[in-house]
C-alpha cells in the first residue's frame, strides 16, 4: 500500500464511502472524518499528505477547515469539495490557499488527478528542502576554505552583517570567491528559507539589465511578447545579489536606487506600482570611487550599497590558504573523476606558493581540476601542471630552501618584491605604501632608487 496518506471530510457518509473506496482500491491510505473539528485532530495525531474537504458542513466551513490546517502545516494540500452553487465561494477559498477544488457529483477521474498532482507537489516540496539544506550546508561560512587572518577579517565581517537587513557591498578581484560569501550570507540569515536570487549585470545589455532586475509589460519593447516578473519579484521575501554592479548604466542606476529606498518599482512599459521586500547583496571587481570622480557611478547609489563592506583579498596576499585550497579541490576532483590521487608533492606545491594567481581562486581550482585530469600517479607532480605559469627569477630568490643566490642577492629580491607589492596595493601612492611598510616616505624614495625599481602605478 502507498504510504501516501489521504483525510477526508465530509458529514455525508455516502460521499466518504465512495470517495474512500475508490481511492483504497488504488492502494491509497485513507482516513475520514464527519466533521471539520473531527478533521482537524486527525490531522494533528498523524501524517497526511492531502485533505479533501466538503465546503459546507455544520460545524465549519471550507473556507475555515483551509485556514485552520494552514496553521498547522501551511505545506499539506487541500482540496475543496462543492456543489455547483457554490462554486464562487469555492474560488475564494483558492484565494485564501486551497490547492484546488471539485465539484459536486465528483468525477473519480478528476480526483485521481488532483491526487497524482499534489503527489508531484509534495515530492517537489520534499527535494526543495533536500537541495537547500544541501545548499545551506556548502555555504555556511565554517564551511569557507581558509585559515590566513585575513579571511577570519572577511569572515567575521560577513557573519555580523548575515544577521542585519543592511545592503553589502562585497569586493574584491575577479575569482576571489565574492558570490560564495554572499551566499554565506544569505543562508546565515533569517531569509535564509526565501529564495536567493542572482543577477549578473556584466553579460547583459542595458534594456536586457533593466528588464532583468524589474520585469517587463507584454510589447514593452521588440521581443516582449509576453509579461515577464523580474528578479526583484522572484526575490520578494529574500535576497537579491546583484553582481558586478560596476556594469550598470547610468539610467538603470536611477531606478535601482529608487527600488531599494522605497522597496518598490516599475515593470519596463509598465505603469502599476510594485512593492517588495528584499534584502540587497551586491559586489563588484571595479573602483567605484574613481567611477564616482569620473561620473560613470552614482555616489548616492554607492552609500545606498556600502552599508558594510567587506573587502576580499586576492589569493596573492593570503598565501597560507593555498595549500588548503590545493588539498579540497584534489579531493573534490579525485573523486568527481574516479582517480585515487592522495596530494600533490612538495616541489609542485612550492611552485604553486611563487605564483601571483592573477585569476585567484578561480585559476587555482582550474589548475588543480586539469593536474587531477592529466596526472598518471597517485601525486600531482611539477609535470602535471600548465606549461608557463610565470612564476619569477625574484620568486624563486625569496625560497628559503634556495641556496643558489648570495644573501644580499636574497635581501635585495625581498625589499624588492616588498615595495613593489605596495606600490601595487595603493595604487602607485608612495606616501601610502611607506606608511602601510612602516617607514617614511624618504626611506622608501631612497631604497626605490638604490634597488633600482621604478614606480609604474602612477
Amino acid at each position: 500500500m502507498s504510504d501516501f496518506r489521504i483525510l477526508l471530510i465530509d458529514d455525508e457518509p455516502a460521499q466518504i464511502l465512495s470517495i474512500q473506496s475508490f481511492l483504497k482500491r488504488r492502494n491509497y491510505q485513507v482516513v475520514s472524518a464527519n466533521s471539520g473539528t473531527e478533521g482537524l485532530a486527525l490531522l494533528k495525531k498523524g501524517d497526511v499528505h492531502l485533505v479533501f474537504t466538503d465546503f459546507r458542513m455544520p460545524d465549519m466551513n471550507g473556507l475555515q477547515v483551509v485556514q485552520e490546517i494552514a496553521k498547522i502545516n501551511p505545506e499539506i494540500p487541500v482540496v475543496v469539495l462543492t456543489a455547483y452553487s457554490d462554486s464562487e465561494d469555492a474560488v475564494q477559498v483558492m484565494k485564501e490557499g486551497a490547492f484546488d477544488y471539485l465539484s459536486k457529483p465528483i468525477d473519480l477521474d478528476e480526483l485521481e488527478l488532483l491526487v497524482q498532482k499534489a503527489k508531484e507537489r509534495n515530492y517537489l516540496i520534499s527535494e526543495n528542502k533536500l537541495l537547500r539544506t544541501q545548499l545551506e550546508d556548502r555555504y555556511k561560512f565554517d564551511a569557507v576554505i581558509s585559515q590566513s587572518g585575513e579571511m577570519e577579517e572577511v569572515l567575521n565581517t560577513a557573519g555580523r552583517a548575515a544577521k542585519s537587513k543592511a545592503t553589502v557591498l562585497i569586493r574584491g578581484e575577479s575569482g576571489t570567491g565574492k558570490e560564495l560569501i554572499a551566499k554565506a550570507v544569505h543562508f546565515a540569515s533569517s531569509r535564509k528559507d526565501k529564495p536567493m536570487i542572482t543577477v549578473n549585470c556584466a553579460a547583459l545589455t542595458e534594456t536586457l539589465l533593466e528588464s532583468e532586475l524589474f520585469g517587463h509589460e507584454k510589447g514593452s519593447f521588440t521581443g516582449a511578447s509576453a509579461m515577464r516578473i523580474g528578479r526583484f519579484e522572484q526575490a520578494n521575501g529574500g535576497t537579491l545579489f546583484i553582481d558586478e554592479i560596476g556594469d550598470i548604466p547610468l539610467q538603470t542606476q536611477v531606478k535601482l536606487l529608487r527600488a531599494l529606498q522605497f522597496g518598490e518599482f516599475q515593470r519596463v512599459g509598465g505603469t502599476e506600482t510594485i512593492k517588495v521586500d528584499v534584502r540587497i547583496l551586491t559586489a563588484t571587481n571595479r573602483n567605484l570611487e574613481d567611477m564616482i570622480q569620473q561620473g560613470s557611478f552614482r555616489e548616492d547609489l554607492f552609500y545606498r550599497i556600502n552599508v558594510v563592506a567587506i573587502h576580499i583579498p586576492p589569493l596573492r596576499e593570503r598565501k597560507t590558504d593555498i595549500p588548503l585550497l590545493i588539498a579540497h579541490f584534489i579531493n573534490k576532483y579525485a573523486s568527481e573523476n574516479e582517480k585515487e590521487i592522495s596530494g600533490i608533492s612538495r616541489e609542485a606545491q612550492d611552485y604553486l606558493m611563487r605564483y601571483r594567481f592573477p585569476g585567484n581562486i578561480r585559476e587555482l581550482e582550474n589548475i588543480i581540476e586539469r593536474a587531477v585530469v592529466m596526472s598518471r600517479d597517485t601525486l600531482i607532480t611539477t609535470s602535471d601542471l600548465p606549461v608557463g605559469l610565470s612564476v619569477t627569477h625574484e620568486s624563486i630568490i625569496l625560497d628559503p630552501a634556495d641556496f643558489s643566490h648570495s644573501f644580499t642577492e636574497k635581501v635585495a629580491a625581498f625589499e624588492t618584491a616588498m615595495i613593489e607589492e605596495a606600490l601595487e596595493i595603493k595604487k602607485g601612492n608612495q606616501s601610502q605604501a611607506a606608511k602601510m611598510m612602516g617607514i617614511s616616505e624618504r626611506h622608501l624614495r631612497s631604497r626605490m632608487q638604490k634597488l633600482g625599481i621604478v614606480n609604474t602605478q602612477r
